[in-house]
C-alpha cells in the first residue's frame, strides 16, 4: 500500500532523528577500558605525565593529534562529548581555549594552580623541576581517584620525580661552564628553561609560532647572531624552518633542532626529547 505523504514525512523525520542520535551517541565518548580511569590530557606532555604515572590503573587520550601544533587545538564534537564524558581532564588553562570551554569543573585538573604562568608563557613543561611539580599534583589527583592502586601510583610518582631530577642534575652540569649563554629559537618556547639554567633566550617570533615577526626584527636578530658570537639558530619540528634559515643566512650561523616537547613526533619521549635538547644546547653554546 502507497504511502500518504504524512505518512512519508513521517518516516524520513524518524530516519533523520535516529541518525541525530547515532551522531549524538558517537559524539559522546569514546569508548571506556574495563576497569581503568579514562584520562583526556591536552597534549603530549601532560599525556606522558599521566601514562607514566597511572600506568594500567588509567586510558589516557592526548587530544592533540601526533606531531600536531598544540597552540592551534581546536576540538570535534566526539571530542568535546569525550572531555565531558572523562574521569579526569588535565590541561592548562589558558593555554588551549578550546579545550577551556569544552572542560567541567567536576572532572578537571587545572595544572595552572601548581605552576602559574609567568608572562603569559606556558611553556612551563620544558623547565624538568617545574615538570616535577605538575607530576606531583598529577600524582595526587590519580591516587585520590584510584585509592585501591594508589601505592603504586605514588610508586611510578617517585620513580619518574627521580627521572626528571636526573634531567635537571644533568642540565646544570653540562651547562655551567660554555663559551656563549645566548640561545637563539624560532619561537621564544624555551624561556622558563633558559631562567632555570642562566641562559638568555632570544626569540624571532614570540610565544605563540603563529606570531610573525616585522622585518625588523629579523634584522635585529640577526645583529645579535653576529655581536654575541651565536653559532646556531634553532628551529623546531611542529613549524616551518623559515624564519631560522633567513637569520642563520643573514648571520652566517647553522641550524639545528630543539624540541618545544609539546607532541608526541616519533622523536622518543618526553625524558629523550630533553636529552636531544641538552645535547644540542652544549654544541652550540661551545659547553665543556
Amino acid at each position: 500500500m502507497p504511502r500518504t505523504p504524512l505518512a512519508l514525512a513521517a518516516a524520513v523525520t524518524a530516519v533523520a532523528l535516529g541518525a541525530a542520535v547515532s551522531t549524538s551517541g558517537c559524539a559522546a565518548a569514546r569508548p571506556r577500558k574495563p576497569g581503568t580511569l579514562r584520562v583526556e590530557a591536552a597534549f603530549y606532555p601532560l599525556a606522558f605525565l599521566v601514562e607514566r604515572i597511572g600506568g594500567a590503573a588509567v586510558d589516557v587520550h592526548d587530544l592533540t593529534p601526533s606531531g600536531a601544533e598544540p597552540h592551534d587545538l581546536e576540538l570535534k564534537a566526539s571530542q568535546v562529548g569525550a572531555v565531558r564524558d572523562a574521569d579526569l581532564v588535565v590541561y592548562l588553562k589558558g593555554f588551549q581555549p578550546a579545550l577551556d570551554a569544552a572542560v567541567g569543573r567536576d572532572n578537571a585538573l587545572d595544572l595552572t594552580t601548581v605552576v602559574p604562568f609567568q608572562d603569559g608563557d606556558p611553556h612551563v613543561w620544558l623547565d624538568p623541576v617545574l615538570m616535577t611539580a605538575l607530576a606531583d599534583a598529577v600524582t595526587a589527583r590519580l591516587a585520590a581517584l584510584v585509592p585501591a592502586q594508589a601505592t603504586a601510583i605514588e610508586g611510578r610518582g617517585r620513580a619518574l620525580d627521580a627521572n626528571l631530577h636526573a634531567v635537571d642534575r644533568e642540565y646544570r652540569t653540562r651547562l655551567k661552564s660554555c663559551a656563549r649563554r645566548d640561545i637563539v629559537t624560532s619561537h621564544a618556547a624555551f624561556g622558563y628553561l633558559a631562567r632555570r639554567y642562566g641562559l638568555t633566550q632570544v626569540g624571532i617570533a614570540g610565544l605563540s609560532p603563529d606570531q610573525e615577526p616585522t622585518a625588523k626584527r629579523l634584522a635585529e636578530v640577526a645583529r645579535i647572531v653576529r655581536e654575541r658570537h651565536v653559532t646556531t639558530v634553532f628551529f623546531e619540528t611542529l613549524v616551518s624552518p623559515r624564519l631560522a634559515e633567513t637569520v642563520a643566512r643573514e648571520s652566517g650561523a647553522r641550524t639545528a633542532v630543539l624540541h618545544p616537547a609539546e607532541s608526541d613526533t616519533g622523536a622518543g619521549d618526553y625524558l629523550a626529547m630533553m636529552s636531544a635538547n641538552l645535547g644540542a644546547l652544549a654544541a652550540a653554546l661551545g659547553c665543556t
